[in-house]
């Protein structure tokens, strides 16, 4: 449990793989941070779906240097789960889950940040904080009627819980186009909606002939080129050029993506490019334009989501709490 002290050296919002990894960093540096986030740790691999594999090579996912040992050549979420917990032991971290970060006002030369958690809310003053909250519990929503009914749903959990049933996927990137193929070979009736009239090059290389040949064979039905209009109990409407479809839907995943908590940068006064998202940052420190405030992982690309990954922003923490000089970003894809 992590003890309650008057004025925190650092506080680091986001107990991701990046937060962990900036926690890190952050005590090799003589800090003792305090993390907190408003789920479990490493939540974003906690709500991944069930048995889930990573596309990456379990040395691009380590921290701390610790290894991650698995059975494969690829971690699963259960190994990658059970690495993180093991890395919050070892490391001695301090980690409140369940606590959100509200906001931080800077105020006579510290942080005054307000936190939001089981037993209720409570200011806590920092000298120094970090935002490494990632995207994944801000989903880019439809926006249209039905979308919050009870059998729709922003993530993939797992195929068997819809095996008989007719499911909608909407999207068309990785993520929808993987939960597609598992839906259809856990014996769901499955129709892809997406709103291009084709799928991206940038689909991964082993999934799009599958999801191409199973959408040849009507196996999986597909409806490209078409616009959600509306979510009913049992079906959702879509409209393609002038003509409006109703598909049968028991389930609906509309996976189409994450975005930044930017109301939360908004509210502690970090400035945002309104066209791309991203917040302002000192490439070299990650020090955003509020002094004290630093920013790591996913959020510095704001709606790029698809540049950052735990492989390159796990040495964020580095750049800000170290000497080294700043990494390359690229990587490969978790």
């Amino acid at each position: 449990m992590a003890v309650e002290r008057d004025v925190e050296d650092v506080i680091i919002a986001g107990a991701g793989p990046i937060g962990l990894a900036c926690a890190i960093s952050a005590k090799r540096h003589g800090a003792d941070p305090l993390v907190v986030d408003a789920g479990a740790v490493v939540n974003s691999v906690v709500h991944s779906p069930i048995g889930m594999t990573f596309y990456t090579t379990p040395d691009l996912l380590e921290i701390g240097g610790h290894p991650l040992a698995c059975a494969g050549q690829k971690p699963t979420r259960e190994e990658t789960l059970k690495y993180y917990r093991g890395v919050v032991r070892s490391e001695g971290l301090r980690v409140l889950t369940y606590t959100r970060l509200e906001t931080a006002v800077r105020d006579a030369g510290l942080l005054r940040c307000t936190l939001l958690g089981r037993r209720g809310e409570r200011e806590q003053a920092c000298r120094r904080l970090v935002l490494a909250t990632g995207y994944y519990d801000h989903a880019n929503l439809l926006g249209v009627p039905g979308e919050d009914l009870p059998h729709v749903s922003h993530r993939f959990d797992e195929a068997h819980r819809s095996f008989g049933l007719d499911v909608v996927v909407i999207g068309g990137k990785n993520a929808a186009i993987e939960a597609a193929l598992e839906l259809y070979r856990a014996g769901a009736r499955v129709t892809l909606v997406y709103r291009r009239s084709e799928l991206k090059p940038s689909v991964k290389y082993w999934l799009k002939p599958d999801i191409e040949n199973r959408i040849k064979a009507g196996e999986i039905a597909a409806r490209f080129g078409a616009e959600v209009v509306s979510v009913d109990p049992g079906a959702v409407v879509i409209r393609t050029g002038s003509k409006e479809e109703r598909l049968s839907a028991d389930r609906v995943y509309a996976l189409t993506g994450y975005h930044p908590d930017f109301d939360l940068f908004r509210r502690i006064g970090i400035a945002v490019d309104q066209e791309t998202g991203r917040p302002q940052c000192d490439p070299e420190t990650l020090e955003s334009n509020v002094p004290g405030v630093h920013l790591a992982g996913s959020i510095t690309a704001g709606r790029a989501t698809s540049e950052i990954f735990i492989e390159n922003g796990r040495f964020d923490g580095e750049r800000i709490f170290g000497s080294a000089p700043a990494r390359n970003r690229g990587g490969a894809s978790a």
